[in-house]
């Protein structure tokens, strides 16, 4: 049984950062290992469910004024896919007006699912289960959303999982990975600014040498959150970068390393040795570096999303997903494929540019709203 830690204490003369939304759980941890900073517990955990330890720090973050009152993570999540609720809801509501539910009423919702980029494993679950129950009858759309919800949600249930860190390794590293305009390099700064206000110590590495605005957004993020930035000039080896992050991180006692990685897929075959590179020498500090591997998604590339989690699995043996952009779009239906296919735990999601607006990943809010289901 895992006991529950207690809120920590305030960190000490730390930069600003961006505001993190505050979230009820508090974390589950596995005793052992020293604490760095003074606990009423005299072990640390070995492990620690990043989203759910720096929730607990939240409740006591001071809070800046808004303007307006705060919005619930349900419901940021469910205006920010509100694009493809709305375009399910429609295509929907235009084939059940008045109509028995048939075999061409069936036809015509699989393919409205699928070219939601649902996938075909999820849209043929959705009419199956409505065939089951509803063949012969009268069938509103509000009933068609609320069966749809309901298996959306059984296929992400088994990805939607908190992103663990092993504090048995320090430091934990997180190598991210992604094609170039997905987010990467913000995804690790929100993620920094998480992981420092649960009262973790954090360091990031610049890996993505070719680029001199991920370089600078990386070293703003790093001033925001107070995480050391280990960059190099540009063009420099990505591996070198990175072993030199590691011993520089295991130096400082920080707990997470998280490398910034480029995302050129124009040279697919120049990236696999680049990406194979990092990965062997960071094995050369410990064995099983980096302990988890994250691919960021771009919700608006559609399709396109499903073929690169393909390639980066094969590239870098990604273990967990990020999806951003969720709110710029009427795709958002991809996570739901791409979970079908791929069954990879999916952490965190994105639905904005603020902090907050990067969550731990939970199914059932996730496909409620997608159905537009209240």
């Amino acid at each position: 049984v895992e006991p529950v830690v207690e809120p920590g204490p305030e960190p000490v003369s730390e930069p600003e950062q961006p505001e993190v939304a505050k979230a009820p759980d508090a974390p589950v941890v596995k005793e052992e290992a020293a604490e760095p900073v003074a606990q009423p517990e005299p072990v640390k955990p070995k492990k620690v469910k990043v989203a759910k330890a720096v929730e607990e720090h939240k409740e006591e973050a001071p809070v800046e004024a808004a303007p307006e009152p705060k919005l619930s993570w349900f419901e940021r999540l469910r205006r920010g896919l509100l694009r493809s609720s709305n375009s399910l809801s429609e295509s929907i509501g235009g084939i059940f007006t008045k109509r028995k539910l048939d075999d061409d009423t069936l036809q015509d919702l699989e393919d409205v699912l699928i070219q939601a980029d649902l996938g075909l494993e999820t849209a043929m679950r959705v009419t199956d289960a409505l065939a089951s129950g509803r063949y012969g009858k009268d069938v509103t759309g509000e009933e068609v959303r609320t069966i749809m919800g309901a298996e959306i949600e059984k296929v992400l249930g088994p990805v939607a999982k908190p992103l663990e860190l092993d504090l048995s390794h320090k430091p934990h590293v997180i190598l991210v990975v992604g094609v170039n305009g997905t987010g990467k390099t913000t995804t690790i700064g929100k993620l920094a600014a998480k992981l420092t206000a649960g009262g973790l110590k954090v360091m990031l590495a610049a890996g993505d040498t070719f680029r001199a605005a991920a370089i600078e957004q990386l070293h703003i993020w790093g001033e925001r959150t107070g995480s050391p930035v280990i960059s190099s000039k540009l063009g420099a080896d990505a591996a070198g970068l990175a072993y030199d992050a590691w011993e520089k991180a295991k130096e400082a006692g920080s707990d997470v390393l998280i490398i910034d990685t480029a995302g050129r897929l124009q040279n697919k075959a120049e990236l696999m040795d680049e990406l194979a590179k990092i990965v062997r020498v960071l094995g050369k500090h410990d064995p099983e570096a980096p302990h988890t591997v994250l691919q960021t998604l771009d919700a608006t590339t559609g399709q396109n999303a499903l073929n690169q989690v393909e390639i980066f699995k094969n590239i870098a043996g990604v273990n967990g997903l990020v999806m951003t952009k969720l709110d710029g779009t009427a795709r958002g239906g991809i996570l739901v494929a791409i979970s079908a296919k791929h069954k990879l735990p999916i952490y965190f999601i994105g639905v904005g540019e603020g902090v907050d607006d990067l969550e731990p990943f939970a199914a059932k809010d996730f496909a409620r709203a997608i159905a537009g289901v209240a």
